[in-house]
């Protein structure tokens, strides 16, 4: 059946079963932005934000959130126009394989914009959801921080 989601600021008519994920619906649907790591929502490699806030999109039934803003990582910036938090995560050397990059961006860009200001404490809190195989965490951090100190020096707010 086909039925209407807000996915990245547009109306899109997917189509879906009634017992598919999030993550499955996504990925069917051309959106493969969206990575499956594990199926199990440990790896946070489908994360996706719901309303603004992370979820696994694995352990979310599609049909359960029909009314709800869903954002993938394309949602806050593409390859011709890349959002600030991507651009740091390229010159920081954060994003080696790529495969978990759209989950660590998608929860950094929600704890940015909740805490334009983060500590590392609290940004390693906030990608505790996030496995990376490749590059550890440390370059993953120091983008966060990056971006955050772009934000503050240039006055600007998360968008």
């Amino acid at each position: 059946m086909k039925l209407p989601f807000k996915i990245n600021n547009k109306q899109k008519h997917l189509e879906l079963l009634p017992n598919e994920t999030l993550l499955q619906a996504l990925r069917n649907n051309h959106f493969t932005e969206v990575k499956c790591g594990c199926n199990e929502g440990e790896c946070g490699a489908c994360t996706v934000l719901l309303d603004g806030k992370p979820v696994n999109s694995c352990q979310v039934l599609a049909m359960s959130v029909q009314e709800k803003e869903i954002t993938t990582v394309k949602g806050i910036g593409t390859l011709y126009t890349p959002h600030l938090l991507q651009k740091s995560f390229a010159e920081a050397g954060a994003d080696q394989c790529g495969f978990c990059s759209p989950g660590m961006v998608l929860a950094s860009y929600s704890l940015l914009k909740e805490n334009p200001q983060p500590t590392r404490e609290e940004i390693l809190i906030a990608l505790d959801g996030n496995l990376c195989r490749c590059t550890g965490y440390v370059k993953i951090i120091d983008a966060v921080e990056m971006t955050a100190q772009k934000l503050h020096s240039n006055k600007l707010v998360m968008e």
